[in-house]
């Protein structure tokens, strides 16, 4: 088995992505049901549980990331056998995860009301308290947090999250 894709096979590096890629998701969706569903609000165990929900969201925008780099710098192996239309709705559906796996982790953070505490070594701070945030959103649209947060909660939870995703997925 080679490390890098071949003209016939995606390499170990890429499966290995991939595998990740879907776990974190699966980490992700179950953290966050978990916390809906089995614990209390604004208590510890829904606090950790949405930590480690933001804490997995973080490391899916880190493997993505390295993700499209692995995709950019080694060659696709070709398509199989199978008609054009068959092969553009393939094309089609790996286009609308990877823009899913770009737009899930960014929105998440952008709406997240707090900091995202143990992630790794190093806390993150919300995205209320960046620079970038006054530059954008406060002075560039001139809208609070909580009018921003609404639409990015919206793109995160309602749209992407309970639907896009799931459908896409089957």
């Amino acid at each position: 088995m080679s490390i890098k894709n071949t003209a016939d096979n995606y390499g170990t590096i890429a499966k290995w992505l991939h595998v990740a890629t879907a776990a974190l998701f699966l980490g992700a969706y179950g953290s966050f049901y978990y916390s809906h569903w089995f614990t209390e609000p604004k208590t510890p165990e829904s606090f950790s549980a949405l930590q480690i929900h933001l804490s997995i969201g973080a490391t899916i925008a880190v493997v993505v990331f390295l993700r499209i780099l692995w995709r950019l710098t080694n060659p696709v192996p070709n398509n199989e056998p199978g008609s054009a239309l068959a092969h553009l709705a393939a094309h089609v559906g790996h286009y609308a995860l990877y823009a899913v796996m770009i737009i899930m982790p960014i929105t998440g953070y952008m709406g997240t009301g707090g900091d995202i505490n143990y992630f790794f070594l190093f806390d993150i701070p919300k995205f209320e308290s960046t620079y970038l945030f006054d530059l954008l959103v406060n002075n560039g649209l001139g809208l609070t947090f909580k009018e921003f947060e609404k639409p990015m909660d919206f793109i995160h939870k309602d749209l992407l999250g309970a639907w896009v995703l799931w459908l896409l997925i089957l």
